[in-house]
């Protein structure tokens, strides 16, 4: 082997090594061994920062803030809504909970898709009285599976696709994955929601209502002029109320609470709710009843500019403590409403706005990111950045759908590139405040960004070195006497062991040079063995560390390291036996 062999070999074994290890951050090790690739002569220093312009990074990263434009505007919200249903049986709500989920993670980001919808599976879980152990895994699973059926699904699927153009002229199109995806997928589910689930040891206990009693705040709402709940009375109001979790609690009139809960009052248009409950079931009703935040105002106070509601704990000292928003001013000099405040549990018969604060209060705040952190420090009051809560564009949802068609229609019949068509849907989405110019950039997953970035130098560096046709012409001597279809398995048994140790993207970088090379040595088209080593660096299911999904739900889901291979072996068993007939089937091995 040349120096540069060696070099890289060692670099990459260095690289699995602390990715595996876990305790640097996964793009500070890549960033580093860029780093000490270009320093040790094996990386061309022109190439460092090569991957930083890369078509595959822009396109990851533009399709994490499309992502972020069709949950802000209530798109996913649309479908998700018809999910929640806690009478159903539990491998019923799996099944459900997975073809949404697949169908999510074809169309946006899988890990968005996830977030999504690990929300309304815990929720469900609450209001069945059982453990959520038993749901999210399946559910991680199915989104991870869904990924594979487009060209956006997946960051894997876009690497692959990006290296087939770079290798041979022409890219992988959209839908060229969805064949073999789509079957994979479909199996899997299956498997999940029929079998699966049975092998996921229970952890936890049952998530009950009184857990959740620390974090409901008080909060208040009006009716617009043209509100069709003018006329009728909270009472009729009740059933909306509970689909989003919320309590109504009274009803204020002329500046004062009306006595009881008022349910068979008629509501006027100068009336206000008052509710009770999460943040964000309370932005989620408030959104579906079309109700207004401000009073006073024509503007519901959540439909126009891009909005976040945030949590403020209020420390002793603090300027708000003995004063209420509408002695602070709060709406009318800082431009920011005080929503709700939740006082450890307590309900209060006073109005919101005219409430004094106490330390120890939450407030939840309505308004723009900066208008909010503005008045946070000119109130005293610390913002607690874990708990920001988007406020969904409802109104919005049917702009932000035509748009992602329109661009996923313009990249499909060849009349614009996708990272371009993905640009442009992007910049209207900014301009039509579906996404913050601020959320843009918070959208991206920065650190998966520097990690792609890191890697794709050292991947053509292995490339251009001979070390990627090193490792394929070992493969195809120790399968000499072997049937094509037989190296092709063992293609992908190798890509996935890697993809459940080490990052997704970064075994696709490595492993799809090698997949092609292997092709090349035995004389068949290359296409398949890269779909081969798509479907497999997706398919990430006997650790947490694998693939994000699974790293998000291990603490929710109260799951040990050990607990991923008892349902994902299977599923991994299952998706090589079906993806290797599938991909020869409709991605032959010696095309015409």
């Amino acid at each position: 082997m040349t120096y540069e062999q060696v070099f890289i070999f060692a670099l990459l074994g260095l690289v699995f090594v602390f990715l595996v290890w876990g305790r640097v951050r996964y793009d500070l090790v890549a960033f580093g061994a860029l780093v000490i690739g270009v320093a040790g002569g094996a990386v061309p220093a022109e190439n460092a920062f090569a991957g930083f312009g890369h078509e595959a990074v822009v396109i990851i990263a533009l399709v994490l803030i499309v992502s972020r434009a069709l949950v802000n505007s209530g798109a996913v919200e649309l479908i998700a809504q018809y999910v929640v249903d806690a009478g159903r049986a539990l491998s019923a709500h799996i099944g459900v909970m997975a073809v949404v989920g697949a169908v999510l993670s074809a169309v946006i980001n899988n890990v968005a898709a996830l977030v999504i919808l690990m929300t309304l599976d815990m929720e469900t879980a609450r209001k069945a009285k059982r453990s959520p152990s038993l749901s999210l895994m399946p559910l991680s699973f199915a989104t991870i599976l869904g990924g594979m059926i487009t060209l956006i699904g997946t960051p894997p699927n876009i690497v692959i696709a990006q290296y087939r153009e770079r290798a041979f002229g022409e890219a992988f199109s959209m839908f060229d994955f969805t064949p073999v995806g789509l079957i994979c997928a479909i199996v899997g589910i299956a498997f999940v929601a029929g079998f699966g689930w049975r092998l996921i040891p229970q952890r936890g206990q049952a998530v009950q209502e009184s857990e959740k009693e620390s974090g409901l705040f008080v909060a208040e709402a009006g009716f617009s002029d043209k509100s069709d709940w003018v006329g009728k009375t909270p009472r009729d109001l009740v059933d909306l109320a509970e689909e989003n979790d919320v309590a109504i609690l009274g009803l204020v009139r002329r500046g004062k609470r009306l006595p009881g809960f008022a349910l068979r009052e008629e509501i006027k248009k100068s009336d206000r709710l008052v509710l009770e409950g999460d943040p964000a079931s309370i932005e989620s009703f408030i959104g579906n009843a079309k109700l207004k935040v401000s009073s006073g105002t024509k503007s519901d106070g959540l439909a126009g500019k891009s909005m976040t509601l945030v949590e403020a704990i209020v420390p002793d000292g603090a300027r708000a403590v003995g004063r209420s928003a509408q002695d602070m001013r709060l709406f009318r000099g800082r431009d920011v409403s005080l929503l709700g405040v939740s006082r450890q549990g307590q309900r209060f018969r006073e109005r919101v706005r005219k409430l004094a604060i106490e330390p120890g209060d939450v407030l939840l705040l309505l308004g723009t990111e900066t208008r909010i952190a503005d008045a946070a420090d000119w109130m005293g009051v610390l913002p607690l950045a874990e708990k920001s809560h988007t406020v969904i564009q409802r109104r919005k949802a049917a702009l932000a759908i035509g748009i992602f068609v329109v661009a996923i229609a313009l990249s499909v019949f060849g009349l614009l590139p996708l990272a371009v068509s993905l640009a442009g849907a992007v910049c209207l989405y900014a301009i039509f405040n579906i996404v913050s110019a601020r959320a843009v950039y918070d959208s991206v997953e920065w650190p998966v960004i520097v990690l792609l970035a890191s890697l794709i130098p050292i991947g053509l560096a292995l490339e251009d070195s001979g070390g990627t046709a090193l490792i394929a012409e070992t493969i195809v001597e120790q399968t000499a006497s072997w049937p094509t279809w037989a190296i092709l398995t063992v293609v992908m048994i190798v890509t996935m062991t890697m993809s459940d140790f080490l990052n997704n993207v970064a075994t696709a970088l490595i492993t799809a040079p090698i997949a092609v090379g292997v092709a090349g040595s035995i004389g068949v088209s290359a296409d398949p063995f890269l779909m081969g080593v798509a479907v497999a660096a997706s398919c990430a299911f006997l650790t947490p560390i694998g693939h994000k999904n699974n790293t998000i739900i291990m603490g929710p889901g109260g799951y040990h390291f050990g607990d991923y291979w008892r349902m994902g072996l299977p599923l991994e068993v299952l998706i090589i036996a079906v993806s290797v007939p599938a991909i020869l089937f409709f991605w032959p091995l010696n095309p015409a």
